[in-house]
């Protein structure tokens, strides 16, 4: 599977992002599956930063995160990455390109490095180069969305409390208009972790990739002679 989650933050997307990765396990015992997920200033690598490391990096200039952003970006969109047809993402292009203007200070419309254009170049890369990626928006109302940011409040977030309804709309419109042709959304609002993956795995059935069947077929064969 090539799959890219996205949407607001405190709507699920790294909850399902570990969720699908237990479920795949699970189901193709492919331990090797996973996400990368640290496309959100200031997490800009795949390892968990120290608090200094996050200091240093949120004290960097507009012109300085752009670039970090835009080279990861451009990196994990290389053919390498989609030549075991396992690439899976959190974020990615679309969260760089509704919270880099809001809050980091750069991408803005007719900007150096404008994230209208950025984003199309990195969807051209991975359309070029997947073989069946499917973009899947994780949504929540605005009062859930605050709600959790209350419970549970994530560390170093930028979303802001008078953003959320502004934040949510940004990430449909940038959903709407992504030319990833397999694509659908996930609602988490009122419903369970288990719930919503169970959503997850009726809606990914049909974009499965023909070594995801593979996989999972010799998974229960294995399972069955055990």
């Amino acid at each position: 599977m090539e799959i890219i989650l996205t949407g607001i933050e405190y709507s699920g997307t790294t909850t399902m992002a570990t969720a699908i990765t237990a479920w795949y396990e699970s189901v193709a015992g492919d331990t090797n599956f996973g996400f990368h997920d640290h496309f959100k200033v200031p997490h800009v690598v795949h390892a968990p930063l120290t608090d200094e490391e996050q200091k240093l990096v949120l004290a960097m200039s507009p012109r300085l995160k752009e670039a970090v952003q835009r080279h990861q970006m451009e990196y994990h969109v290389q053919p390498t990455f989609f030549r075991e047809g396992e690439i899976n993402l959190t974020g990615l292009h679309i969260e760089d390109a509704v919270y880099g203007p809001l809050y980091w200070g750069y991408g803005g419309e007719g900007e150096e490095w404008d994230r209208s254009v950025v984003s199309s170049q990195i969807e051209d890369q991975i359309l070029k180069f997947g073989s069946k990626p499917v973009l899947v928006l994780m949504k929540a109302s605005a009062d859930v969305i605050a709600s959790r940011m209350t419970q549970n409040p994530h560390e170093s977030s930028p979303l802001q409390v008078k953003d959320i309804e502004y934040v949510i709309q940004r990430f449909q419109e940038e959903y709407d208009k992504s030319r990833i042709p397999n694509k659908f959304s996930l609602d988490t609002s009122s419903v369970t972790v288990g719930e919503t993956l169970s959503e997850f795995v009726e809606k990914v059935e049909p974009f499965l990739e023909d070594s995801d069947r593979l996989r999972i077929r010799l998974h229960e064969t294995v399972d069955k002679g055990s």
